[in-house]
């Protein structure tokens, strides 16, 4: 009887000794009242909670303690956190969002064709120009508004709540929390944050849609960081070339920290090859951390060439597993 109870202890273990719980309380920073309702996951992924009445939530953390946890609620600047104890309450405080664009009077025609020519340039930028951009539907275009700096022919976009969008081509529904866009039409250059949050769309789901999420996989920003930390960069069809064009090796970029965390180095940009297409990545800070689920900080990396022209039309889950 003993030795069946152990074994039955034993079995329940790896469930209580590796779940990492975080726990705490969302509070609105000007108000000091708590924030309901709030989304609380995993940016990129599947994996979410919310908050309950009174601002208090709890989630597993196991499946990605490598990653950020990210906290968004309507009205309020999305907050990013790097640092918890695990099982230790947190106390998060969410600013409102608070957006100063002048004033602009405009009415009648005038103001719904500058809005439609707006809209057609968001969703350009934002989704995309590919094909499975175009197979995506933002289902509360309404809640998105516009500015445009006509000055610097510049286009500003703000939600106050987060952007629903169907993507039939990969059978995804993706809430994403806006934060900022700027669209320069004059340069083209565009600037646009936030997090996103996945779900299946069992309602478009085909046989089909495994291979287009792999087609949209291959060549990715996921793939290569993915192949990055494995040290699998030629197996997977990837080179990369310094600016004076030297093909470099995983030791030339790769920096492991004593917590077996990896970072990318170089100081330079760097060219990316897959197939016959081309990528660059600029790097905005000495260090870029990356994961091994293809995860990296958006922050420490800007992109160019192929990587550069995919945006949230290709985007895809970080559980998502690719067999070759």
């Amino acid at each position: 009887m003993k030795t069946y109870f152990l074994i039955f202890l034993l079995a329940l273990l790896p469930a209580s000794a590796f779940s990492q719980i975080v726990k705490g309380r969302i509070i609105d920073i000007q108000t000091r009242k708590p924030v309901p309702f709030a989304a609380v996951y995993f940016n990129g992924t599947f994996v979410g909670t919310t908050s309950d009445q009174t601002g208090n939530f709890q989630i597993d953390v196991t499946s990605f303690v490598s990653m950020p946890l990210t906290i968004s609620a309507i009205g309020y600047y999305s907050y990013t956190l790097t640092d918890f104890s695990i099982g230790g309450p947190v106390v998060i405080l969410l600013a409102p969002k608070i957006y100063e664009i002048g004033e602009v009077e405009i009415s009648g025609n005038t103001a719904a064709r500058r809005r439609k020519v707006n809209l057609k340039a968001f969703r350009n930028e934002f989704l995309g120009k590919t094909p499975n951009a175009r197979k995506c539907e933002i289902l509360n275009e309404e809640v998105i508004s516009f500015f445009y700096d006509s000055n610097k022919d510049t286009i500003r976009a703000y939600a106050m709540e987060p952007i629903q969008i169907q993507n039939t081509a990969l059978a995804y529904e993706v809430t994403y929390y806006l934060d900022k866009f700027e669209f320069n039409k004059r340069s083209t250059s565009l600037f646009f944050s936030g997090n996103i949050l996945f779900s299946e769309d069992d309602s478009t789901y085909r046989r089909f849609t495994m291979n287009k999420r792999k087609r949209t996989f291959l060549g990715s920003r996921m793939h290569f960081f993915r192949a990055l930390w494995a040290d699998e960069l030629y197996s997977t069809k990837f080179t990369v070339k310094s600016p004076s064009g030297d093909k470099l090796s995983y030791e030339d970029m790769v920096i492991l920290s004593p917590m077996n965390t990896k970072f990318m180095k170089y100081p330079e940009s760097l060219v990316i090859h897959y197939a016959v297409k081309w990528s660059k990545i600029n790097f905005k800070s000495e260090f870029a951390y990356f994961a091994s689920d293809g995860y990296f900080d958006p922050a420490a990396i800007g992109w160019e060439g192929e990587m550069g022209k995919k945006r949230i039309g290709d985007s895809l889950p970080y559980e998502y597993n690719v067999s070759y």
